[in-house]
C-alpha cells in the first residue's frame, strides 16, 4: 500500500514563507513524478508544482518565482518552499506522486492534504 503524509501546513500572514513537506512511503513503487497540487475553497483541484525522476519541474503559472520544488527520489521526499504568499494562495495542499506499482499497474496517488491559510 502506499501512502503520503503531508505536514508544514498553517497559518501565515501576507508575504510570509511557509514549507511542505512530504514522506512517500510504501513496497514496489517505482515513482515517476512527484509534485503538489492545491484545492482552494469552492474551486478544482490544480496543479502547483511537480518535479519527474530526471528533474523536469513544472509550475503554474500563479507560483513561478515565489514557490520551489525539490523532490529526493531515494528518499521519496518532495518539499514545496513558499515565498512571498498570497491570500489567494489558502487552500488545501495534497501531496502527488504517480508511477508503477507491483511493474505492472500505473498509480496517481494523493495524500490527505495539508491546510495553507495566508491572512491578509
Amino acid at each position: 500500500q502506499v501512502q503520503l503524509v503531508e505536514s508544514g501546513g498553517g497559518l501565515v500572514q501576507a508575504g510570509g514563507s511557509l514549507r511542505l513537506s512530504c514522506v512517500i512511503s510504501g513496497s514496489n513503487f517505482s515513482i515517476h513524478t512527484m509534485g503538489w497540487y492545491r484545492r482552494p475553497i469552492g474551486k478544482h483541484r490544480e496543479l502547483v508544482a511537480d518535479i519527474t525522476r530526471d528533474s523536469t519541474i513544472k509550475y503554474a503559472d500563479s507560483v513561478k518565482g515565489r514557490f520551489t520544488i525539490s523532490g529526493d527520489y531515494a528518499k521519496s521526499t518532495v518539499d514545496l518552499q513558499m515565498n512571498s504568499l498570497k491570500p489567494e494562495d489558502t487552500a488545501v495542499y495534497f501531496c502527488n506522486a504517480d508511477g508503477l506499482l507491483n511493474d505492472e499497474d500505473w498509480l496517481d496517488a494523493f495524500g490527505r492534504g495539508t491546510q495553507v491559510t495566508v491572512s491578509s
